[in-house]
């Protein structure tokens, strides 16, 4: 059965649609200019967004200025017993393939939300995000489970230990760029991920977050 395809305008003239194939060269790009930091073995390529489409179309979203693609999010399906596993960036996309996917699993997982540097600021995130949610909605899942990479820790690992920056963003007593973001649009915090991703910008670490269905995720006014 074909899926039918998500678009949907947004109030700052951008658009939130569902990724397709004509998106794959855009977004190999968009990848390195969002996390210029990642090791490129753990990058995207067009051909992995080419699989991404074919095992999970409801989970692939693109943000459009036109035809631009400025944002973008990869999501999969994966089972409960995974929820709050330790794991990594690298065993979830299988070399970019995302080939870890259960198409019977109860979350929907995000792999990664991104925005282009000059579109950020104008509610591209929380529009992914709000697009994620209505599709894990629509397909009766528990609700969305990702890991915020710790964005803010990497420059200061030489003063705190990680469990203390995370311990200070449980009590809110830290922001940090990436997962506070999460937060605000309704992301709750799990637990504490080491050697998640190879990007120094976290020094490997990240948070697993959980937002489950019953909760709606406000589109940008």
């Amino acid at each position: 059965m074909t899926t039918a395809a998500f678009r949907r305008a947004l109030p700052s003239g951008l658009s939130v649609a569902s990724t397709a194939a004509e998106h794959a060269e855009q977004l190999e790009a968009l990848q390195k200019a969002v996390f210029p930091t990642l090791d490129p073995a753990e990058l995207f390529r067009a051909e992995h967004y080419h699989k991404h489409i074919e095992l999970f179309p409801e989970g692939q979203f693109v943000a459009l200025d036109g035809d631009r693609v400025v944002g973008m999010t990869s999501t999969l399906r994966l089972p409960n017993d995974f929820l709050g596993a330790d794991h990594t960036f690298a065993e979830v996309i299988e070399g970019g393939w995302l080939t870890s996917h259960d198409p019977e699993g109860e979350w929907m997982y995000g792999v990664d939300v991104g925005t282009h540097p000059e579109y950020r600021g104008r509610g591209v995130a929380r529009a992914l995000y709000a697009a994620r949610q209505e599709s894990a909605q629509r397909l009766g899942l528990a609700g969305q489970v990702t890991v915020g990479m710790l964005s803010g820790f990497g420059p200061l690992k030489d003063q705190l230990s990680a469990r203390e920056y995370y311990d200070q963003l449980v009590a809110g007593d830290r922001d940090d760029p990436t997962v506070s973001a999460q937060r605000r649009v309704g992301f709750k915090l799990r637990g504490l991920v080491s050697g998640y991703v190879n990007d120094p910008v976290c020094d490997g670490y990240g948070a697993l977050l959980v937002l489950p269905s019953e909760n709606d995720v406000a589109w940008p006014a």
